[in-house]
């Protein structure tokens, strides 16, 4: 019976301590942030999608540039703007049709790469790299081109060129188009691409020789590309 007792005063006690130290506790103050547990842990987390199930990768879907995005992106990777023939800003003239919203319809920009974005790219490539092409014909400093900053600084047949100059040239527009150089059996594919147009071009009968056109190829073989267009 005695123990019985010394148990029950012995609780008490416990519990009066506990109490005692719940109440010395200080309150939370203002904008104190109360403790987040760890979202970290074995077996909380949603485990990435199979790669074959998503044709060969994972994470988010690839997305279409905005028409803003477009533009400067043209802007920067070809050195020039695209410019309709009456001198209007080519991506304005035709933003609609892009997919950019005008806020009185349309609230939504559409980034699916249909087949109106893609006509319309086209002729924007077609563009930009014809004429950027053509006036890089003309400069001698290999520093103020744009498309062809690594060939010499004045070169007439591109035939010529070592193929060392030809694969330089082309992983440095790639990467410049692309974020990624171009390697392998691709990079070798792209060679033959740009000797078959270098080819052409010298068997043409044109006085001069039209081999700016050599450049706008494959500019705009990469600014149509998907990888050019996506993210």
């Amino acid at each position: 019976m005695r123990r019985l007792v010394l148990t029950a005063a012995l609780l008490a006690l416990a519990s009066g301590c506990t109490k005692s130290e719940e109440n010395t506790v200080p309150p939370p103050l203002d904008g104190q942030l109360e403790p987040v547990p760890n979202p970290h842990q074995p077996g909380d987390f949603e485990p990435l999608p199979d790669p074959e199930a998503q044709n060969g990768s994972v994470g988010r879907a690839p997305r279409r540039l905005t028409v803003a995005q477009l533009d400067a992106a043209i802007f920067h990777a070809v050195g020039r703007r695209w410019i309709t023939d009456d001198g209007r800003d080519g991506i304005d003239a035709r933003a609609t049709s892009l997919g950019r919203a005008d806020y009185a319809l349309v609230v939504n920009e559409n980034t699916e790469p249909n087949l109106v974005f893609a006509k319309f790219l086209e002729d924007g490539a077609r563009y930009t790299c014809l004429k950027q092409a053509d006036a890089e014909v003309k400069l001698t400093d290999p520093s103020l081109r744009t498309l062809s900053r690594t060939l010499p600084g004045a070169w007439g047949d591109l035939r010529k060129l070592t193929d060392a100059q030809v694969r330089e040239y082309l992983v440095y527009n790639s990467t410049r188009f692309w974020g990624a150089p171009l390697e392998g059996e691709e990079l070798t594919k792209w060679v033959t691409l740009f000797t078959q147009a270098a080819a052409r071009v010298e068997s043409l009968n044109t006085n001069p020789k039209r081999r700016d056109q050599v450049l706008a190829v494959v500019c705009i073989a990469m600014l149509t590309d998907p990888r050019f267009i996506t993210y």
